[in-house]
C-alpha cells in the first residue's frame, strides 16, 4: 500500500473520531443544560414543587430528601427510594416550617370542588339494628306431670300447639293412689278430736304431694264425695307444645303428660357483632318490628348476653324479652330489633366523608387561613348517621375539607401533597382543572 493512501485513511479516521467526540460532547452539554435549567426553574417547570416563599429557587437550601409516600424517613442525598419505585423528593428550608402544609390559590379551590366543614361538639346517639328469631319464653314453661301411675279415660286436648286457657280441662285420668288418698282424707274430714285434726291435715298434705289437683281437693271438701276419674286442667294460658299421652293410654310415675308454654312474652335471640357488644347492655330498652305486623311496635328489653362467641361470624347472642301484645308474635317469626346505646357525653364530631383512611392511620385535611391546608393525624371513635367522633388531633371550630381530599392527597401521601397545584399565575394548569 502506498504512503499517500495510508495518510489518506488516517486523515479520514481522525475526522470520523472528531465528529463522534463532537456529537457526544453536544449530547452531554444539552443534558447538563436541561438539568441545570430544571433545578433553577423550580416551580416554574411543570412537575416540580413551587417555591412557597417566593424567593428565587436557585437560592433555596435543601435540608434533606424523602420518599413522598413515606415522609417521616429522611435521607441526606438524592437517589431511588428504598420503599417505592420513585426518586426521592427534596425538602427545602423554606418548607420545613410548614410541615404537611399545602397551599392552593383561592381561585383554584372552587374549581377543584373543595367543600369545607367545621369540627363540632355533639352527642352521638349510637344505634344498632339486628334481626332475630322469635322463640318461646322458657320462664313461662309449665309441665303437667304424673306423680303416680294411671291411665287416661278422656282426652280434651288432642293435638299439639293448641291454645289453652288457665283452668281449661286437659284430660280425665284414673289413678288408684289418688283415689285411695282422697278416701282417707274424706274419712277424717268430720273428725272432731285434736289428734284426728292433725291426721286430717297430714292426709290433705299427702294429696298435695301426690299431685292431686287443688280443684279436686276442694271438691272433696265441699261435696264430701270422691270420684273415680280426676280432671287435669291447664295451669296457665298458653300453647300445648308437647302432648305426652293419648286417650285410653296408661302412663308411669314421672311421665310428662302436657308441656305448656306461655305467650304473654316471647324471647328473641339476635346476633350482635362482637365489636358492638357495648351497645346492648343487659337491661337496655329496645323496640322491635315484625314483617307480618307492619306499623306495630313491640317493646322489650335485653335480659341476657349469652357468654359465647360464634367463631365463624364473631357474634354474640343477645336475648331480648318482648311483650307479645294480643299474641301477635309466634315462635319462628323474624323481627328487626333497634338497639339504642346509653347516652354518652358530648364529643368532637366531623362528617364521616372528611376522614381519609390510609390503612395505617386516619387523617383530616384542615383548612388554614389564606388558602393553606394542613394534614392532621386523628384518632377516630364511633360512627353514627354519617358523623364520626374524633378522640384526638383537632379542636372544636376548626375548618376541615369535606370533599376534594383526593386532589390534595394525590401527590405526596398527606405531606405537602399539592405543591404542584400551588398558587400563582405561574402554576401550570392541571389535567383536573382542564376537565372542569
Amino acid at each position: 500500500m502506498s504512503t499517500e493512501r495510508v495518510k489518506t485513511i488516517k486523515w479520514i479516521g481522525a475526522v470520523v473520531l472528531a465528529l463522534a467526540l463532537g456529537v457526544a460532547g453536544g449530547y452531554w452539554w444539552a443534558r447538563y443544560t436541561m438539568s441545570t435549567s430544571d433545578s433553577v426553574a423550580g416551580s416554574s417547570a411543570p412537575g416540580h414543587p413551587a417555591n412557597a416563599s417566593g424567593a428565587p429557587s436557585g437560592k433555596r437550601r435543601i435540608l434533606y430528601w424523602h420518599d413522598s409516600m413515606v415522609p417521616n424517613v429522611k435521607f441526606d442525598k438524592p437517589g431511588k427510594s428504598p420503599f417505592m419505585d420513585m426518586e426521592l423528593v427534596p425538602v427545602y428550608a423554606d418548607e420545613a416550617g410548614e410541615d404537611s402544609a399545602v397551599r392552593i390559590d383561592p381561585s383554584v379551590v372552587q374549581n377543584l370542588g373543595i367543600r369545607l366543614g367545621t369540627v363540632e361538639r355533639a352527642t352521638l346517639n349510637r344505634r344498632l339494628r339486628a334481626v332475630g328469631g322469635v322463640v318461646f319464653d322458657e320462664r313461662l314453661l309449665e309441665l303437667v306431670q304424673a306423680r303416680v301411675e294411671g291411665y287416661v279415660t278422656q282426652l280434651h286436648v288432642k293435638a299439639p300447639l293448641e291454645r289453652v286457657r288457665r283452668g281449661q280441662p286437659l284430660a280425665e285420668i284414673v289413678a288408684p293412689q289418688w283415689l285411695e288418698a282422697e278416701q282417707e282424707y274424706l274419712a277424717l274430714l268430720d273428725a272432731g278430736s285434736g289428734r284426728a285434726q292433725t291426721l286430717r291435715d297430714a292426709a290433705r298434705q299427702r294429696l298435695v304431694v301426690l299431685g292431686v289437683p287443688e280443684a279436686t281437693i276442694r271438691t272433696v271438701e265441699t261435696t264430701r264425695k270422691t270420684a273415680a276419674a280426676t280432671i287435669v286442667t291447664a295451669p296457665i294460658d298458653g300453647v300445648v307444645t308437647e302432648l305426652g299421652v293419648r286417650q285410653g293410654a296408661s302412663f308411669m310415675t314421672g311421665a310428662s303428660l302436657f308441656r305448656i308454654n306461655g305467650l304473654s312474652t316471647v324471647w328473641v335471640n339476635a346476633q350482635v357483632p362482637e365489636a358492638n357488644v357495648s351497645m346492648v347492655p343487659v337491661g337496655s330498652r329496645i323496640e322491635a318490628q315484625a314483617t307480618g305486623w307492619p306499623g306495630t311496635a313491640f317493646n322489650g328489653q335485653v335480659i341476657a348476653l349469652l357468654p359465647e362467641v360464634d367463631p365463624e361470624t364473631r357474634t354474640l347472642t343477645a336475648r331480648v324479652s318482648l311483650k307479645n301484645v294480643d299474641y301477635k308474635l309466634s315462635p319462628g317469626m323474624y323481627v328487626t330489633l333497634d338497639f339504642a346505646a346509653p347516652a354518652g357525653e358530648s364529643q368532637l364530631v366531623v362528617p364521616s366523608e372528611a376522614i381519609i383512611a390510609t390503612g395505617e392511620r386516619n387523617v383530616l385535611i384542615v383548612a388554614r387561613e389564606g388558602g393553606g391546608f394542613d394534614v392532621v393525624n386523628v384518632t377516630i371513635g364511633a360512627e353514627q348517621d354519617g358523623r364520626t367522633a374524633i378522640l384526638s388531633g383537632v379542636n372544636e371550630g376548626q375548618s376541615i375539607v369535606l370533599s376534594g381530599q383526593f386532589l390534595i392527597d394525590s401527590e405526596a401521601s398527606l405531606r405537602s401533597a399539592v405543591n404542584r397545584l400551588e398558587t400563582g399565575n405561574q402554576a401550570p394548569t392541571t389535567s383536573m382543572e382542564k376537565q372542569q
